[in-house]
């Protein structure tokens, strides 16, 4: 048992950066409904007035880019060139080609030198779960995203009047024995017009979006910083150039655990940097939704064009009810990571990851976010039993 502090971070649907995750899925939906076996990797860069829109695809499906790109940063909100962006004039770049003949036939079933259907590209992945919110995630992020959802909230729905679509939050979160206890500090960062004053900024804010979210775990010693600068007025792509896929510990586990370093936005489920994340975050909910342990994280590592997994393994940090290596043996036993059958298991084939390239991939509710289920749970929990060994 010991002392500590976690931080971590979040940002709002309207940072450079989530513009770019964003756009990216956007594109990646309108393929999938389309085509669901598009091969897709599409990047995008956004700075001030401008958006750029790169990558691979490959496809039976028809997509209108630039229509997707004006689209997204409408309903982001980007509809005043005062925020560095307006979503009417903004112009709009792109440079697609088809994906490499070399690459696909390591994906491609049939073809290569693996018959099967393999992981297209080599790296590790990382899943993560633990017992510190009805989530299984750590308590720091989701508090982070809850922040900079709400503060996308007030915003659209004029709560707080002069914001911009910018923002971003910080939690800092006190653990005593291992368990959270207490918010020592918490920092927004959110956008504004300029004739809005700082002070009704951060009185707004205190009382209408760190309260509510944060309040069961502030005291009298919590700090508490809004705009340090004192002012951000000079927000979104006139402020700092977005790119795809630069926000990978926001969108996972806010600095919890391991990261593979694959981003996700942008990237078919055939690229297992995504769906292998998805798929480990799967195995570990599960497993400490079972009871088998308080926290665990798993990797998964894969050979481009190899079907099966090179390594599974897994750290549940001594929180382990029974054996780890028992414990491995009941995830070899319920989960294929094979790309294949983790696609068709978590029914990734979908338009579904746009709703994923804001406030998380992980600790979400809805049918979109099948990795979230718990439907292993009473077959892992039969390990509990451990005269079956």
């Amino acid at each position: 048992m010991k002392n500590y502090t976690i931080t971590s971070e979040s940002v709002t649907e309207g940072h450079p950066d989530k513009i770019c995750d964003q756009i990216s899925d956007a594109i990646l939906d309108n393929l999938i409904a389309q085509d669901p076996d598009s091969r897709v990797a599409v990047e995008t860069m956004v700075t001030t007035g401008s958006v750029h829109i790169a990558g691979e695809v490959t496809t039976r499906g028809f997509f209108d880019a630039q229509r997707i790109a004006h689209q997204t940063l409408k309903e982001i909100g980007y509809d005043n060139p005062l925020f560095g962006m307006d979503y009417k004039s903004a112009g709009i770049w792109i440079n697609i080609h088809e994906q490499s003949r070399d690459i696909s036939q390591g994906v491609s079933e049939g073809v290569g030198e693996h018959q099967e259907q393999g992981a297209g590209d080599q790296g590790m992945m990382y899943g993560y779960a633990c017992n510190e919110t009805k989530e299984l995630m750590p308590l720091p992020i989701m508090l982070a995203h809850k922040l900079t959802r709400r503060l996308a909230e007030v915003r659209k729905g004029g709560i707080i009047k002069g914001l911009g679509p910018d923002g971003k939050s910080q939690v800092s979160v006190d653990y005593v024995d291992d368990k959270p206890k207490r918010i020592s500090a918490i920092v927004i960062a959110q956008q504004h017009l300029e004739e809005v004053s700082e002070s009704y900024l951060k009185g707004e804010i205190l009382e209408k979006v760190i309260r509510p979210v944060c309040g069961n775990y502030m005291d009298k010693d919590t700090k508490i910083f809004i705009n340090s600068t004192g002012k951000f007025v000079i927000g979104g792509p006139e402020g700092d150039t977005g790119v795809t896929g630069r926000k990978i510990i926001v969108d996972t586990y806010g600095g919890v655990g391991r990261h593979g370093g694959g981003a996700f936005s942008g990237k078919d489920p055939s690229k297992v940097d995504r769906s292998a994340a998805y798929a480990a975050r799967h195995v570990a909910k599960n497993i400490v939704g079972a009871g088998l342990a308080d926290k665990c994280e798993v990797q998964i590592s894969y050979a481009i064009g190899v079907a099966e997994p090179t390594s599974i393994s897994l750290d549940c940090f001594g929180t382990n009810k029974i054996p780890e290596e028992k414990i491995l043996k009941l995830v070899y036993e319920n989960f294929d990571l094979r790309p294949k059958k983790i696609i068709a298991n978590l029914n990734l084939r979908r338009p579904i990851f746009k709703r994923t390239a804001a406030y998380g991939h992980f600790g979400r509710e809805g049918e979109d976010f099948s990795w979230e289920k718990l439907d292993k749970v009473e077959s892992l929990k039969k390990g509990l039993d451990t005269s079956s060994y």
